[in-house]
């Protein structure tokens, strides 16, 4: 699996292609893999980088329903949602992005989930749970001043 990722991570690297010539090449490499979970998060992510987010997002949903590993559910998680924001469905985005929020706070991705759902948040006209949500994240990067970051934060949510 790592070296069909290197593959992917190969065409994401090269800055020269188009948008439909990187859906092409990666959808080449997906086809050897058939429905593949990973192939189709692949499939999806080219698809939502090229603005083509209605189409990425029946197979983001794919990807998930067939189980991803941690790394690629999370970031499948992240870009479903962006890209349903995108397609004027927020609070379906609020939901993907709180439920990840609130069950995967050990994520490596914490602070990108955090993001996209205090963008969600703010775009939903939750502006107050929005700037929590992005003040909490951010307080573990201000050390001399977290716990009173923390308290403010959890005092604006309500």
């Amino acid at each position: 699996m790592a070296d069909w990722d290197s593959q992917f991570d190969a065409v994401w690297a090269d800055a020269e292609l188009s948008d439909a010539e990187r859906i092409e090449r990666i959808d080449r490499l997906a086809v050897v893999w058939g429905d593949n979970a990973v192939a189709l998060f692949h499939r999806a992510g080219a698809r939502d980088a090229a603005g083509r987010g209605a189409e990425a997002e029946p197979l983001y949903r794919r990807a998930l329903l067939l189980g991803l590993d941690d790394d690629h559910r999370v970031r499948a998680v992240i870009q479903l949602a962006r890209a349903l924001r995108g397609l004027g469905r927020v609070h379906e985005a609020v939901w993907m992005l709180g439920d990840e929020h609130t069950n995967h706070p050990g994520s490596p991705y914490r602070d990108a989930v955090s993001a996209f759902y205090a963008l969600s948040l703010a775009s939903a006209g939750d502006s107050r749970r929005a700037a929590s949500v992005a003040i909490t994240a951010l307080a573990p990067h201000v050390p001399l001043y977290s716990r009173s970051v923390e308290q403010i934060a959890r005092d604006i949510s309500y």
